[in-house]
């Protein structure tokens, strides 16, 4: 059956600095080595850019507040996603979050399925991501660990 969805991703950090200090210049240095890994990752579909929000960076997307920003990504399925995630250069910026980033108390990532061609807002991923902490997994959002299959092989 042909794929009629991918998989979007939104994701949140509680900064430990702003990106302008000597504690975050190391996380700043990688996010454009880290973009370009992305962009030429098998499966990759789009990212949330700082255009997409009508601010120069994504970095200054804050729907949260000042100390928290996003990211949010589509991908062709989960299992490229977490290819991308888990086993790529990308891996050991993820190893090295806590020089940069509270740990959250709460699920600070969401998965979901959309319709192939669709852009995924901040505002749905904010409404996702409450939907899984109130909720825990279900097909509305989920994680890596929970995963549903995508709605039309679902059906």
């Amino acid at each position: 059956m042909p794929s009629t969805h991918h998989i979007a991703q939104f994701n949140v950090a509680r900064m430990l600095a702003p990106l302008e200090t000597a504690t975050m210049a190391d996380f700043v240095a990688g996010l454009d080595p880290i973009n370009e890994l992305a962009d030429d990752a098998p499966g990759f579909v789009w990212r949330m850019k700082g255009e997409d929000e009508g601010v120069a960076e994504a970095t200054d997307v804050r729907p949260y507040d000042a100390d928290t920003i996003v990211t949010m990504s589509v991908w062709e399925d989960a299992e490229l996603l977490w290819q991308f995630v888990y086993r790529s250069g990308h891996l050991e910026y993820l190893r090295r979050r806590q020089d940069w980033f509270e740990h959250l108390a709460d699920m600070s990532q969401v998965l979901w399925w959309l319709p192939i061609g669709t852009v995924p807002t901040v505002t749905e991923g904010k409404a996702r991501l409450d939907h899984l902490r109130e909720h825990g997994p279900t097909p509305y959002a989920f994680t890596f660990r929970t995963r549903f299959p995508q709605p039309a092989e679902a059906a």
